[in-house]
């Protein structure tokens, strides 16, 4: 995450307030509320596809390999899950919706789990699941980029590593933060899992939402936790068209993938309705 490209950044004023999970079950037809400020046309899935392909190169890291030691974060600190009686509503609204939206429900569970925390942890942001959802797609594929499978512990089957921040054309050079311990690469960044943190990025931002006692960037649900809360950053409102484009332009500061980000999480929108 972050840019990696020099692209100037734009100033677009029409987005969108996209869809929220609220009392998912609830009102017993499983459906989101969606609030619509502006329209887009939806991207075609191939063509996102595509450009995945050419991407994020996936680093040779034994699957496994990377053990977030120094990454722990206060568990007390974060969002507490709340017991329920009966089936989680949450996973049995991703499970509903993976089909039709194409996503992975265990990536689903990872991106409505940071709108409802960050509901509360921050309710002016007006986080939306779609937007997380859409970077998850943009960036990692839910977190099967190469081949990778989402395993039910919220892990890629195998390291979802970026290309080395060296410099190279159009690529920042940052310099190792991490000895090496997410990445890999003991000589200079690279941006990793499902939600591509850099690790640098990572250190400020780790979050804890399995509640395992560890802040892992590989691992879904603490990555995409930690990615909302990157988005809310600087009192941003996302329910504001230009504080949602801001968000996502300081994910990745790149006309094209604002575009790209936008049509997803739209298209998320539609599907959940």
């Amino acid at each position: 995450m972050e840019p990696e490209t020099d692209d100037d950044r734009p100033r677009l004023g029409v987005l969108l307030r996209l869809g929220v999970v609220l009392l998912i079950l609830a009102l017993g037809a499983g459906g989101v509320l969606l609030v619509r400020i502006a329209t887009a046309p939806d991207p075609a899935r191939a063509s996102v596809h595509a450009d995945l392909t050419g991407g994020i190169p996936v680093a040779d890291v034994r699957p496994g390999s990377l053990t977030p030691v120094d990454a722990a974060v206060d568990a007390a600190a974060q969002p507490q899950p709340r017991a329920a009686a009966g089936p989680d509503p949450l996973r049995t609204w991703a499970q509903r919706l993976a089909v039709p939206a194409e996503v992975p429900a265990r990536a689903l569970m990872a991106y409505g789990n940071a709108e409802l925390a960050l509901r509360t942890e921050n309710p002016g942001c007006h986080l939306s699941w779609t937007t997380l959802a859409a970077i998850g797609r943009v960036e990692s594929d839910h977190g099967r980029y190469g081949g990778a499978t989402l395993g039910e512990d919220g892990r890629p089957s195998r390291p979802i590593i970026g290309v080395p921040l060296d410099g190279s054309p159009g690529v920042r050079a940052i310099g190792d933060t991490d000895g090496g311990r997410f990445d890999g690469d003991p000589d200079v960044d690279r941006a990793v899992g499902p939600m591509q943190f850099i690790p640098s990025t990572w250190s400020r931002w780790a979050a804890d939402a399995d509640l395992d006692g560890v802040g892992d960037p590989h691992q879904i649900d603490d990555a995409a936790l930690a990615a909302g809360r990157y988005l809310c950053a600087n009192g941003r409102d996302l329910a504001i068209p230009a504080d949602w484009w801001a968000a996502v332009l300081s994910y990745n500061n790149s006309v094209t993938y604002g575009q790209k980000v936008f049509g997803l999480a739209d298209g998320y929108g539609r599907t959940a309705r």
